[in-house]
């Protein structure tokens, strides 16, 4: 007879996002539970809210005490359909959005709410009551990407692979035709000038000036394709982190502004040479931890009923240009510090200099 208990791998909470402020000073996760909020570096807890139901997603409003969360998991705590802005000083929500169909990504700034949806994006001002100022068609967004600058907004366009850059002031918007698949992940610089992108394939990715949609910059991650969990510009632009379900953390050099460096890409001007030899590659590589319950090689989803895409892992926050942050979500969500250094041989390395498992027991 087999008396031994039985082992309940439900105690304790699951994470089921994760992402960064916009400065990367702290980032915020979604848990079955509710929702807490942790320096970066340090990893070290600031806020937890305990709502005994689930928050699927989270984002900051910078370090400010607004935040967008949408329900999520097995119990979610709002309808999925519902954007609250959480007012955590007052303990209570601000602002409340209802939609048609479930939201997918929302992106704060301290003028505007930004809401993804399967195939449009609403563009609202930050105000109560909040007043919707635009309506963007997409393409099928299942991921709800959108980037929120100072000037500008980025989001799928109307065809798979292609962008919409929207100038926040003018309402001027550009096309910029990035990839012939259907993009998976994007990014703005700090400043704005640069835009990243890659696609369901995951073997490139692109870099593009927002000043006039010119491609400055053409990557390869790698040559087999891979889910692309993040993409990352460094703040002083001269540096681009990927990471993808390979577990590897890739660190590019950008050219410069004033042009491409001589020896950027020289092999691409070699007749007859295969492309496989001609692309840029990454500089400098890293493992880090996707996490065991985030199958190698899938878009995991959780088991817990959350409706809004996979999992997050390994999403880059930038805390300098010599320093990266790589957090997951999961059962074993991670915090992972980075930092490059030049070797004696001039080569750029990239080292793991810390690790915590920021729900306990790390």
């Amino acid at each position: 007879m087999n008396t031994r208990q039985v082992i309940d791998e439900s105690v304790g909470p699951y994470s089921l996002s994760a992402s960064f402020n916009n400065e990367n000073t702290c980032f915020a996760v979604g848990l079955d539970t509710g929702f807490c909020v942790l320096k970066t570096d340090p990893c070290e807890l600031t806020v937890s809210r305990d709502f005994n139901a689930g928050i699927g997603l989270v984002t900051m409003l910078g370090q400010s005490r607004y935040l967008a969360i949408i329900g999520g998991g097995k119990q979610p705590k709002f309808p999925q359909n519902k954007l609250v802005i959480w007012d955590d000083a007052k303990q209570k929500a601000a602002i409340t959005l209802e939609f048609r169909t479930s939201v997918l990504g929302v992106r704060l700034s301290k003028s505007r709410i930004v809401v993804a949806l399967l195939n449009s994006v609403h563009v609202f001002a930050f105000s109560i009551p909040p007043r919707k100022l635009s309506v963007f068609e997409t393409t099928e967004n299942a991921l709800g990407l959108v980037c929120l600058g100072e000037k500008l907004l980025a989001f799928p366009g109307r065809s798979p692979g292609q962008v919409q850059l929207v100038e926040l002031e003018t309402g001027n918007v550009s096309i910029i035709p990035a990839h012939a698949n259907p993009l998976r992940a994007m990014t703005l610089s700090s400043d704005g000038e640069l835009l990243a992108t890659a696609s369901t394939s995951g073997t490139m990715i692109r870099v593009y000036s927002t000043s006039n949609c010119t491609r400055i910059a053409e990557v390869r991650r790698g040559i087999d394709e891979a889910v692309v969990f993040s993409i990352a510009i460094s703040p002083s632009n001269a540096l681009l982190a990927v990471t993808s379900d390979k577990s590897t953390l890739h660190i590019f050099h950008l050219p410069k502004d004033e042009g491409p460096n001589p020896k950027w890409g020289f092999l691409s001007k070699v007749p007859g040479l295969p492309r496989l030899f001609s692309d840029i590659y990454s500089s400098a590589t890293a493992h880090f931890e996707i996490c065991h319950d985030a199958p190698t090689g899938s878009a995991y989803v959780p088991p817990l009923g959350n409706s809004l895409g996979p999992t997050s892992k390994g999403v880059i926050g930038w805390r300098d240009d010599r320093t990266i942050i790589v957090v997951g979500s999961g059962r074993d969500g991670r915090w992972e510090k980075f930092v490059l250094h030049e070797g004696d041989d001039g080569k750029l390395y990239c080292t793991r200099t810390g690790w915590k498992r920021y729900l306990g027991g790390g």
